[in-house]
């Protein structure tokens, strides 16, 4: 029968939807959730993300302000601000009194970038840093705006950053998983959530597995009592061979997955403990990280232990340390948070570069947004605080094709708005596919009938940014 026949019956209403419904099923079904691979040269193999959750305050790290110190105590101007939002937490203070850093800057390096004194052991690699310090975002709360930045949208439910990456590119490692996690232990301020390291709507083993402190780094990974390796691979067999016939009659890629997690836990039931035992690391390597890297946990125990999976060629490992909100009490909460982490960020890059390591792996190092030039609550001599401000903050990173020695981007001279060269979180986002050698436009997943990619309708490589 001809298609324009006119005197063809006529498909009844539901047989056009039932058909339309079922080809729509039928192009999920079989659009494949194919790791693409790369798409052009990639300038890195594997990212190392030290996440500083809460908002590290560019204003005393990064971004010196000598207009602002001078004009220290005065309200905010109105043409600065333009209206913008605030938070509610000093959206309702009679003034907004502008805060100079106490902190004491000086250039370093052949790049003379200005690095404050509270980041003594970062200075000494300036010039292997490629400072951003126009990074912008929408988002002006922790949970929004740390969302965004580990999945592109500030709604939860999306794949995160490390599993669109797994997903594109695989693994090479077969015996741990592409993605790690790790978060500093024992550290309070905003949550951290699993959905941060969630696959979203991505196959379920593109998700992060999280990589705890102590004996079983990994929850659930150690056989039960009885249960020795050869009756698990007994076990384990059998089961493929019911999920086979499953698959066989269901079609659910879900079931490939399973299979996939099954047997990469027991794989990492070897490779987990090796990986995570520091024990057999040279005194050297705690004399470069410091004496915390020997306690299971802390942020520069977990920078080895970073190096250590980059050794073993895992994709993306992401580490967590919080408490960077210092809405008051700033002074002395950012000299204990630097303390914390100084030693260890710039001891990974230096440990990466001696291992031959840091020229295909791209170190990243940012919060979720910045903090206000303002103050939050009372401004004294000697002390301040610093709401949430997502109009402009620094990021820098290292290695893995970026140009070192590069501070880009340009904010105002009271520090409140970008004024040269803005970069937005998408854009970041952008750039470290295209580093990766995967194209950000083309790196796409169909779910519920349309196509979606970790930086959604936007975002553009920083050409400026590359080596």
């Amino acid at each position: 029968m001809s298609p324009i026949d006119p005197t063809a019956e006529r498909p009844t209403r539901r047989a056009v939807l039932g058909a339309g419904m079922g080809a729509w099923a039928l192009g999920d079904l079989l659009d494949p959730a194919r790791p693409q691979g790369t798409m052009f040269r990639p300038r890195c193999k594997r990212v190392i993300w030290l996440f500083q959750s809460g908002g590290p305050s560019q204003l005393d790290l990064f971004d010196p302000k000598p207009d602002l110190v001078r004009r220290n105590g005065e309200d905010l101007p109105a043409s600065v601000r333009m209206g913008q939002r605030l938070t509610a937490m000093s959206g309702n203070q009679a003034t907004l009194p502008m805060a100079g850093s106490i902190f004491r800057f000086a250039q370093h390096g052949q790049s003379g970038a200005w690095i404050s004194e509270a980041l003594p052991e970062i200075a000494k690699i300036a010039d292997k840093l490629c400072i951003v310090k126009s990074l912008h975002t929408e988002a002006i709360n922790h949970d929004p705006a740390i969302t965004f930045f580990q999945t592109g949208s500030q709604i939860p439910g999306r794949p995160s950053v490390g599993s669109w990456i797994d997903y594109g590119l695989g693994s090479p490692n077969r015996d741990l998983p592409a993605f790690v996690v790790l978060v500093t232990k024992d550290k309070g301020g905003q949550p951290i959530y699993s959905r941060l390291w969630g696959s979203g709507f991505l196959p379920a083993q593109h998700e992060g597995v999280q990589f705890r402190a102590g004996a079983d780094a990994v929850l659930y990974l150690d056989d039960p009592a009885g249960i020795d390796r050869s009756r698990r691979r007994r076990m384990l067999d059998t089961l493929r061979e019911l999920h086979e016939v499953q698959m066989e009659r269901e079609q659910d890629r879900a079931i490939d997955a399973r299979i996939d997690q099954f047997e990469l836990a027991y794989r990492m039931q070897a490779s987990v403990p090796e990986v995570a035992d520091l024990s057999d690391e040279p005194e050297s390597t705690f004399a470069l990280y410091g004496e915390d890297a020997r306690r299971p946990g802390t942020f520069a125990a977990n920078c080895v232990l970073a190096r250590r999976l980059a050794e073993r060629d895992v994709r993306f490992v992401q580490l967590f340390h919080r408490g960077w909100d210092q809405h008051g009490g700033l002074p002395g909460g950012l000299r204990n948070q630097c303390r914390e982490t100084d030693r260890a960020s710039a001891a990974l890059v230096v440990d990466l570069e001696r291992r031959g390591l840091l020229d295909d792996t791209l170190v990243v190092w940012g919060g979720e947004f910045g903090r206000t030039n303002y103050s939050q609550g009372r401004l004294t001599a000697t002390d301040y605080g610093r709401d949430h401000h997502p109009r402009c903050f620094t990021y820098w990173m290292a290695g893995g094709g970026v140009r070192a020695g590069l501070s880009y981007g340009e904010t105002d001279e009271l520090g409140y708005n970008v004024v040269r060269d803005p970069v937005h979180v998408h854009d970041l986002h952008a750039t470290i596919l295209h580093l990766m050698g995967v194209d950000h436009e083309r790196l796409t997943y169909r779910f519920q009938g349309r196509r979606y990619r970790l930086t959604d309708v936007f975002g553009r490589v920083v050409d400026d940014l590359l080596a």
